[in-house]
């Protein structure tokens, strides 16, 4: 922390999808070259070029802002999961005390900077393990590099670009959806984000779809989208989290398995916290299984 409460730091706190995949990225720095879109404070900006064809990227946030909330200076996306606030602290049940106004967010980060230090607010180790593991089924497992790619050309949309193929910018038509408004601020403090309300209203739908089966007795979830990658080692481990196991089965021809639990109630906890799973890049669908047909007694 600088004279007069700004911010100076020399490498910035980012995702690897905004980072990009050149190991050997070069950045322009400038002291105080802008202000945080949070916090008001003059920060340290950086600039830089993911990769090749790929737009220009800079921090939009000051540290102390992204300490405090966990999250990349330039996409405001958690950096543990990659997901948005709203979500992450849905799932973990996290509140969001931070003040809004201007003066008094000045005074609240300006107290976090010398608590903090190199850590952040979010403690991930004091969550609940099942939804610790409902956030890693949402997340992407790989980087999404797709959203580096450069803007869509304005005068293209007007029908006035003439520099066809060599214009860097994308030639195509802007599409018009409820994701199209979208802030910092809004997605920073994890509320009206409409990235997070269309993920949180999928994790709704599936729920709501997987209604528990009268049967107390059955406690086997049916797993598809299985594929010889996906081990039963690997489905023990994503569902022991939930309870004890009596059994698991994958059956690999039909691209399918059978997870039991000991318990009905672990059973209920999986199927609640994973909308969708993947596994080694397979993307499992949870169903509740049946009850075993009756065998019929000799007369």
């Amino acid at each position: 922390m600088s004279r007069l409460g700004w911010e100076e730091s020399e490498f910035p706190i980012l995702c690897e999808t905004c980072l990009g995949p050149n190991p050997y990225v070069r950045m322009m720095k400038q002291n105080y070259g802008k202000e945080c879109k949070i916090c008001q404070r003059p920060f340290t900006i950086f600039r830089w070029s993911p990769g090749a064809g790929m737009r220009f990227k800079k921090t939009e946030i000051c540290q102390t802002c992204a300490k405090i909330k966990n999250v990349c200076q330039t996409c405001v996306l958690d950096l543990e999961y990659g997901l948005p606030v709203q979500v992450r602290d849905t799932v973990l049940n996290n509140r969001d005390d931070a003040p809004t106004s201007d003066i008094n967010k000045q005074y609240h980060v300006a107290n976090m900077e010398d608590k903090l230090g190199n850590d952040s607010l979010v403690n991930y180790a004091k969550a609940d393990s099942a939804a610790r593991e409902r956030l890693r089924a949402i997340s992407r497992p790989e980087p999404y590099y797709k959203r580096n790619r450069q803007h869509i050309c304005s005068f293209y949309v007007k029908g006035l670009c003439n520099r066809g193929a060599e214009c860097p910018f994308r030639h195509e038509l802007p599409v018009e959806n409820e994701l199209s408004n979208q802030n910092i601020n809004d997605r920073y403090h994890g509320k009206e984000d409409p990235v997070a309300k269309k993920m949180l209203g999928k994790m709704g739908e599936h729920g709501a779809g997987l209604k528990a089966p009268a049967d107390k007795s059955i406690t086997t979830l049916y797993i598809t989208g299985i594929d010889d990658t996906v081990s039963e080692q690997d489905l023990r481990n994503s569902f022991s989290v939930f309870g004890q196991l009596k059994k698991v089965v994958a059956v690999h021809k039909s691209h399918c398995a059978f997870v039991t639990f000991a318990q009905r109630s672990s059973a209920e906890q999986a199927v609640t916290a994973f909308p969708t799973m993947t596994i080694r890049d397979a993307e499992l669908r949870i169903q509740w299984g049946r009850a075993k047909p009756q065998e019929e007694t000799a007369t």
